[in-house]
């Protein structure tokens, strides 16, 4: 048995109480879920400006009206010091998404991702320390290996951040470290790549190129590729996000506190591969669909060239084993935009 199986059979056993910010996003949602399925007792914080109600009601709708009575909402914001005290009350385990977390969007909005980002982390450590709370687990980002070029990532390393996004996340993990040293606080930080599957939201100037390209391609409309189409990522299925977060909340060794983790599948994609390969799904399901050319522009500001993931600490000290491959999760991600483009296009 794996150590992520062991660990959920133990939580529910014994359930525990948890926090999870920004628990209507895309992350946040699937964190939702699994942990109601679990029959754990879940605090959600959310403000509502990139997070979807229509996100809880399908994670409503997937669990039981039992699991359901184990969620209670808090409409609130992170940069709002009341708003975090009031959702750690009586909390064990903070799990914070709670983010802006756009490179363009910080590039064109510093400020607002610094109060979200930076004041608004701050804020959670505090009420996190305030409360008692048992363990701190936060979304920190491959952004913050900026312009260093070695791959793959390690993460005793980093570069200069290139965006005041990336710059957010770095001042996040030097937070954190500094609340354990002054205050105890027992935190750890994942650092994800590219995370993708169902309920990631494929519309906006700044969605995520693998729902948007799905969601284009199913609608016939052109799919746009930022650069010559050679930049690769690290692109991680959402399970394995999950997987992640609740093996750093329950992990028993002591030495695995307080560290920061890549959370990724270990394997860089071109942008040409990844689009060669959607397109191949979306065809092989509707063969009456033409064949098309991506719409080639420009590289965005911000970007990095290049990122793939070692895995290899979260593998070794947290148990991480990713299940979920990159076809499985397209797979299951596509299933998903479909049957949502199916029922409403409101529900995507």
């Amino acid at each position: 048995m794996s150590d992520y199986l062991r660990h959920r059979k133990e939580l529910q056993a014994a359930p525990r109480s948890w926090l999870i910010t920004g628990v209507a996003g895309f992350i946040g949602s699937n964190l939702l879920e699994t942990l109601l399925r679990l029959d754990q007792r879940v605090v959600g914080l959310d403000n509502f400006a990139t997070g979807s109600r229509a996100n809880l009601e399908l994670v409503r709708g997937a669990v039981s009206t039992s699991q359901w009575r184990n969620f209670r909402l808090i409409e609130g914001d992170i940069t709002k010091p009341a708003d975090c005290r009031a959702a750690c009350a009586g909390t064990e385990l903070v799990l914070h998404q709670a983010a802006l977390g756009s490179v363009p969007g910080s590039l064109a909005d510093p400020l607002a991702c610094h109060q979200t980002n930076a004041t608004g982390f701050v804020n959670m450590l505090i009420a996190t320390r305030d409360a008692g709370c048992a363990r701190f687990i936060f979304a920190s980002s491959s952004a913050v290996y900026g312009d260093l070029p070695e791959l793959p990532k390690r993460e005793e390393t980093a570069g200069n951040p290139l965006s005041p996004y990336a710059a957010s996340k770095a001042v996040n993990e030097l937070y954190a470290a500094a609340f354990q040293t002054a205050y105890g606080l027992a935190w750890m930080g994942l650092r994800y790549f590219n995370v993708f599957g169902p309920r990631q939201d494929p519309r906006g100037a700044y969605a995520a190129v693998i729902p948007r390209w799905i969601t284009a391609l199913l609608r016939r409309e052109p799919v746009l590729i930022h650069g010559d189409g050679g930049t690769s990522r690290d692109f991680c299925p959402v399970d394995n996000v999950v997987e992640a977060n609740l093996l750093a909340a329950t992990v028993r060794d002591p030495g695995a506190l307080n560290q920061i983790y890549n959370v990724a599948l270990g394997r860089r994609t071109t942008l040409n591969e990844l689009f060669a390969t959607l397109q191949a799904e979306v065809r092989r399901r509707h063969p009456e669909l033409p064949e098309v050319k991506p719409v080639q522009a420009g590289f965005r500001p911000g970007d990095i060239r290049h990122s793939l993931a070692d895995i290899s600490k979260a593998e070794r000290l947290l148990g991480y084993a990713p299940a979920q491959t990159l076809e499985n999760g397209l797979k299951l991600a596509m299933d998903w935009y479909e049957r949502a483009g199916s029922q409403s296009s409101a529900s995507i």
